[in-house]
């Protein structure tokens, strides 16, 4: 059993093969959003935190930090998102950056044990950021490209995975602390895509023992009805051993997939999380009146 933990100041979540899965909220990202990348440029953070309330609320059990904005100075505004945050909410965080040294600015602003987001196969990256998760003591998510791109072949990616596992050993990296993104490809540009994904991850789960994770929204692009479609394509890769995904937290459609997968593969008590969220509730008066049709059946 591998158990990947990270934790904020006060709260720790573990991801692992019999564990809930793990929802990482996506949304405080600027990429495409222009009117969010200019508050955050010009240090209004009052849609970070807002975003961050709602996506703990939602049920995401970690938060994905990016500030991933051209020409803008990202480590200072990296640092600055990622203290008002744990400020507010009391998650663990992903801190996700392309840029070497913004992701040692978050590093050195976090409380806690992050997830580091991420490193490649590419021998410039790995020398880089590797130092950095072993000197914070974080766990990083380990992408399964390198010099070469994107393999459409899930053996090739596989293959690049565990270099990356092997060469973190080397830095006295734990495999527990390397989350493997086994890299969605879109399926409307990819037919089998999901097939080998499924393949990959009983790969990755059986014979490299690592916890994985992904951009789950990645799946569906360029297609219509994209909730029914990731409502299909997160339970079935949760069975096939992904455990946990940076997506959107607000969908509900989603939500339910992942409550319900959870269940499904004995990873939720006594179904104790689904009944809490989809429980109706008694009706009003209903507990007083049935106590006292209690007494009058008592009396008789």
């Amino acid at each position: 059993m591998t158990d990947t933990i990270v934790s904020s100041a006060t709260k720790e979540v573990v991801i692992g093969f019999e564990r809930r899965f793990v929802m990482i909220g996506e949304r405080i990202n600027p990429t495409g959003r222009k009117s969010l990348a200019a508050e955050m440029t010009a240090g209004d953070y009052s849609r970070v935190v807002a975003e961050a309330l709602a996506q703990v609320e939602a049920g995401a059990q970690m938060l994905d930090i990016n500030a991933g904005i051209p020409l803008a100075d990202e480590p200072r505004i990296l640092a600055e998102c990622i203290k008002l945050v744990q400020e507010t909410v009391d998650v663990p965080l992903s801190i996700d950056s392309s840029i070497v040294e913004a992701l040692e600015a978050g590093l050195a602003a976090y409380k806690g044990k992050p997830l580091v987001n991420s490193v490649t196969g590419e021998e410039e990256r790995l020398e880089r950021v590797l130092p950095l998760i072993k000197k914070y003591g974080a766990a990083v998510i380990a992408i399964s490209n390198d010099e070469t791109g994107i393999s459409e072949d899930p053996d090739l990616r596989y293959a690049v995975a565990r270099k990356i596992v092997e060469r973190a050993s080397d830095y006295g990296i734990k495999r527990e602390d390397v989350v493997v993104d086994p890299l969605v490809m879109p399926v409307g540009a990819i037919n089998d895509a999901g097939a080998r994904l499924m393949y990959l991850l009983r790969r990755l789960q059986g014979e490299l023992k690592v916890n994985t994770s992904c951009g789950a929204s990645n799946f569906s692009f360029g297609l219509p009805n994209r909730r029914g479609l990731a409502a299909a394509f997160l339970p079935m890769m949760i069975g096939a051993g992904l455990t946990s995904a940076i997506m959107n937290p607000l969908h509900a459609e989603d939500i339910g997939a992942i409550l319900g997968a959870n269940v499904v593969m004995g990873h939720d008590a006594n179904c104790g999380a689904w009944i809490r969220k989809y429980r109706e509730p008694a009706p009003e008066g209903a507990a007083a009146g049935g106590r006292r049709e209690g007494r009058r059946r008592a009396k008789t």
